[in-house]
Formats: C-alpha cells, structure tokens, sequence
C-alpha cells in the first residue's frame, strides 16, 4: 500500500475514534470543566504520552507478525475489522445525555482558566492523563485493528512508527480543540445538544470501515 493512501486511511480512521466519547474524553471534559483551559491541555497531553505506549507494542509486534505468517496477518486483519465494526455499533446506540449546567461551569472556568488547581501540581495532571489512556482495556485491540488497515507483506517498519508518531499528533490536536471548544458556554451547550448524533454518524462511519477492511482480506 502506498504511504500516503495508508496515511490517509490512519487519519480518517483515527479521527473518528478520537470523537467517539471514550474514558479520554470524559476525563479532559471533566478536568477542563472543573479547573479550566490549563488543566485540560496538560490532560491532554498526558493521554497523548499514554498512546505512545500503546503505539510502540503494536508497531513492534506486528511488524514481527507479518514478517513471519501470511495466514496470521489475515486474521489479525478480521478481528481489526470486527472490532471497528463493534465500535460502530456501540456509537450508533448512542442516546442524549444530560447536559452540564452551563453556569457552574462559567465559574469555575473564570476563576481557573489561566492556572491548574493549587492544591495539584501538573505532574499529577499529567499522570491522571497518561495512565487513563494506558489502561483503557480496549486500547490495546483498537491499535492492532487500525494498523492492520494499512499493513501488507512487505511494509517498512519506518512507516508503521510515522503513522504511529502522527496519531499522537492528531490525538493532541483534537483534545486541544475539545478544551478550548469546551471553554466556550455556547458551544458547549450546543455540542451536547447534537452530540448523540454525532456519535451515531461516526459509528456508521467506523462501521462501514470495519465491513471494508474485512472482505479486502479475503
């Protein structure tokens, strides 16, 4: 496969993951809610170092699997596609949720929007960030599952590790929009509104991925 049409295909795919509300995202909203812009950045960037774990065992492992068995690799391809398609389903099941109240929010970002929390330093951010990301069980199936979108015989192991340096960019890259989008009480606001929706367009979206990534390892 060549390098840009795999990069494209990481890009697309990753994205609509990093929407998909998971335990990272509900932990940045709640630390940008609660202690302002600051304190959902660091978050942010602690569950980005967290993903360089999961990025690392992967890009290794499945670089020795297909260097060694063919049959292997297609199958590691199935369950990719499975997974994905499970993913779908659970986004197009999304309903409304309760939305956060607007005003509580205004004052605790007003008053904390240019500092974390005195009685926490970043570090401790930093680490709540790194280690939600690390132990997320699903984790370790979802990035075998989006490298094997791009994975062939004969693909170099330079490129595994720049796909994987670029997910840690656009994972940073879209909790950093989150924060500063959630700064916003508008938006927020009307965010939740549609946000069950959203999930559903990404869940087909992630579907229909998953059925293609199947039946081209056949």
């Amino acid at each position: 496969m060549e390098f840009w049409h795999g990069f494209l295909l990481i890009t697309s795919v990753h994205l609509l993951a990093a929407a998909s509300p998971g335990p990272d995202f509900v932990l940045v909203s709640r630390e940008t809610l609660t202690k302002g812009r600051r304190t959902g950045l660091i978050c942010s960037l602690g569950i980005t170092l967290g993903l360089a774990v999961h990025i690392i065992y992967s890009v290794l492992g499945l670089a020795a699997v297909i260097a060694h068995s063919q049959p292997l690799l297609i199958a590691i391809k199935w369950l990719g596609g499975a997974y994905l398609i499970y993913l779908g389903w659970q986004g197009i099941g999304a309903k409304p949720k309760q939305p956060v109240e607007t005003t509580t929010f205004t004052n605790n970002y007003n008053s904390n929007s240019n500092v974390t929390d005195k009685t926490e330093s970043s570090f401790a951010t930093l680490r709540r960030g790194f280690f939600c990301n690390v132990f997320n069980p699903k984790a370790p199936v979802y990035f075998v599952a989006i490298f094997t979108l791009v994975l062939s015989p004969d693909i170099p192991l330079w490129q595994l590790s720049i796909y994987g340096v670029w997910m840690m960019v656009l994972q940073m890259a879209w909790f950093s929009t989150v924060v500063m989008l959630l700064s916003i009480p508008v938006i927020l606001k009307r965010f939740q509104r549609f946000e069950h929706w959203i999930d559903r367009v990404l869940g087909t979206a992630m579907i229909v991925l998953g059925l293609n990534l199947i039946f081209r390892s056949r």
